[in-house]
């Protein structure tokens, strides 16, 4: 049996996805659920879990900031489910540890399937998905980076801009985007210092920095 955390402060949105997940999983997947932040973290602290679904907008505490909490402590598999599309939002979930980020409304087996997939992927059941572009790799599970066949020491913060930007292959990405995902809506943090975490990431990478261009005005862009 697979047991989920389901922290979300909607009642029918509650109700619909336990009730569907019983029923569709035959009982092997129990839902437990939590209607605020402080409730959920308390909760994923105090029981094993096999994944964590989040609402973003919640009572007490954000789902963003259940994710920062949890994540420094435990690699369980953690995804949003939220109403907010907006493409620094699902950078910001990304670039605090989520695995997947789905945007409200949903279809119900569209998100049963994905829940799925996660948990067996965090088990090893299924292979987790690696991000390429050219000779550069980057693995989401286990933080491993490799360039031209060499494995590169990263930062956080330039393993989560490299992360971002492989996920975005072939999209600008804003530096006001990379900020917020990186440091939050509220942060002071200037674009001199995206730039400046761009340039050492840009050196790490060696022979596979020209991947990452420089858009004028505009942000960076990862191609092939």
């Amino acid at each position: 049996m697979y047991k989920i955390l389901l922290v979300e402060d909607d009642f029918d949105i509650r109700e619909l996805i336990e009730d569907y997940f019983t029923v569709k999983s035959g009982g092997k997947i129990f839902v437990d659920t939590a209607i605020n932040g402080q409730e959920g973290l308390e909760k994923a602290y105090e029981n094993t879990y096999d994944l964590l679904l989040l609402d973003v907008m919640l009572p007490e505490m954000s789902g963003f900031e259940i994710c920062k909490e949890v994540r420094s402590e435990s690699e369980v598999p953690i995804m949003f489910i939220t109403a907010r599309a907006a493409q620094a939002d699902m950078l910001r979930g990304y670039a605090l540890g989520c695995d997947d980020y789905v945007v409200k409304p949903f279809p119900l087996p569209v998100l049963f399937e994905k829940v799925n997939a996660l948990i067996k992927r965090s088990k090893g059941l299924i292979k987790s998905t690696v991000l390429s572009a050219g000779t550069l790799t980057l693995n989401p599970s286990n933080g491993k980076v490799v360039s031209s066949g060499v494995q590169v020491e990263l930062t956080s913060k330039e393993f989560s801009i490299l992360r971002i930007l492989m996920e975005n292959k072939g999209r600008i990405v804003s530096r006001d985007a990379l900020i917020r995902a990186l440091w939050g809506f509220e942060s002071d943090v200037v674009e001199r210092t995206v730039d400046s975490h761009m340039k050492n990431l840009r050196k790490a990478l060696g022979e596979n920095s020209d991947l990452i261009k420089t858009v004028r005005s505009k942000g960076y862009i990862l191609e092939e």
